[in-house]
């Protein structure tokens, strides 16, 4: 696979990725138009920063700015494999494009679709709050974004490792050292 190919598998699955952050936003607009399905009360109010009243905002947040982010790693691939004289894909680099968009679509799930399952077994989780319930859905929503950030640190490696191929010798050294 050549860092053609990769780019612009990365650019495909961004764009898509992309539209599931617009649908999550539906949600987010329909929770504000229906209402909470609970009452808020004072504790909820203390605590509404972390969400500003809405209970996808992080997720849909992580969806659209992993998405962008994807897009952004595809256009690199796509410029460097245009350039560079090693344009193959070698070792774990392999793997980055299916950590991202699985971790950006395991997001979705454990942030949008996570937080009615997660109501369902501790009921206003969310409002009262109800520390167990939103320490569980908060960890499987940062279990995702570990993931995710794996994903990009490898893709980051194979630009990096590109970059140096492109740049001239003497621009390879540490800054100042010129």
């Amino acid at each position: 696979m050549t860092q053609i190919d990769i780019g612009a598998r990365y650019l495909r699955s961004g764009f898509w990725l992309l539209l599931l952050g617009l649908l999550m936003s539906f949600g987010m607009v329909l929770h504000y138009v229906v209402g909470a399905r609970y009452p808020t009360n004072g504790k909820f109010l203390e605590n509404i920063t972390l969400w500003y009243a809405c209970p996808w905002t992080l997720s849909t947040a992580v969806v659209f700015g992993g998405a962008l982010g994807m897009i952004a790693i595809g256009s690199v691939y796509l410029i460097f494999g245009k350039h560079a004289q090693m344009a193959g894909i070698v070792g774990m680099e392999r793997a980055a494009l299916a950590l991202c968009t699985t971790a950006l679509i395991a997001m979705f799930m454990a942030g949008f679709v996570g937080y009615f399952v997660v109501d369902a077994i501790w009921p206003a989780f969310y409002y009262r709050p109800v520390l167990a319930g939103k320490n569980v859905w908060l960890l499987l929503q940062l279990c995702c974004m570990i993931l995710y950030a794996a994903g990009v640190l490898i893709a980051f490696n194979g630009i990096r490792r590109t970059s140096f191929t492109l740049a001239p010798q003497e621009y390879t050294g540490s800054p100042g050292s010129g």
